[in-house]
C-alpha cells in the first residue's frame, strides 16, 4: 500500500478561504442562508469554514448545523455490523433558507443524496448548494455535482482519497492511498 500527499496543511488552508470567499460572494450576509456539516467529516470542515467567515471576514451568527445520514443512506443494510448514528444538530429551521451542505469528499454522490432526504424533515429549503474539499469526480453513481469544490481529483477506483483534520487526526493533509 502506498499513500502520497495530495495537499499540504498550507494548501488546505488557501483552500478554505478561497471557498469561503466563495460563499461570501454567493450569500452576502448569510442572514438567509445556514451552513450544515454532513456527519462525521463534513463537520470538521465546516466549522473551519465557519471560522474562516467569523475571524477573517466578521461574519457573525452564522447558523450551522450537523446532519446524521447514517439511515438515510441506500446501502445501509449493506453492512453484517451494526450501525452507530452520529448527532443531528440542527437547532434552526431550514424553511425557506438557502442550505449549504458541507462535507470532506465528494465521490459517488449516495452520501449527499441521503442528505437531501434527512433534510426535509427539517423543512423545505429554498435552496440547497454542496460545499466540497474534494472532488472525485469520475467516481459518480449519481448526478451530483458540488456548487463549490476545493480540488478535483481523478482517482480511479481503487485508490482511496482520505482527509486528514487537525481536530481528529492530529494534522491538516489530503492523501490518495493505492491499495
Amino acid at each position: 500500500m502506498s499513500q502520497k500527499v495530495l495537499l499540504n496543511s498550507k494548501e488546505i488552508n488557501i483552500i478554505l478561504h478561497r471557498l469561503a470567499c466563495q460563499l461570501i460572494e454567493n450569500h452576502p450576509g448569510f442572514e438567509d442562508t445556514v451552513i450544515i456539516g454532513i456527519q462525521p467529516r463534513g463537520v470538521y470542515m465546516a466549522d473551519r469554514i465557519i471560522k474562516v467567515l467569523e475571524e477573517e471576514y466578521g461574519i457573525k451568527n452564522i447558523s450551522n448545523g450537523q446532519l446524521d445520514i447514517t439511515f438515510y443512506r441506500d446501502d445501509f443494510r449493506r453492512s453484517d455490523k451494526p450501525l452507530e448514528a452520529n448527532n443531528t444538530k440542527i437547532d434552526f429551521i431550514v424553511e425557506d433558507k438557502h442550505v449549504v451542505f458541507i462535507d470532506d469528499v465528494l465521490y459517488t454522490g449516495r452520501s449527499i443524496r441521503a442528505a437531501l432526504t434527512a433534510i426535509q424533515s427539517f423543512g423545505r429549503p429554498k435552496s440547497i448548494e454542496l460545499l466540497t474539499l474534494i472532488d472525485r469526480r469520475f467516481s459518480r453513481h449519481l448526478p451530483i455535482q458540488p456548487d463549490y469544490n476545493g480540488r478535483q481529483v481523478d482517482a480511479i477506483n481503487n485508490e482511496k482519497v482520505k482527509v486528514h483534520w487537525k481536530e481528529n487526526e492530529g494534522e491538516d493533509a489530503v492523501y490518495v492511498i493505492s491499495k
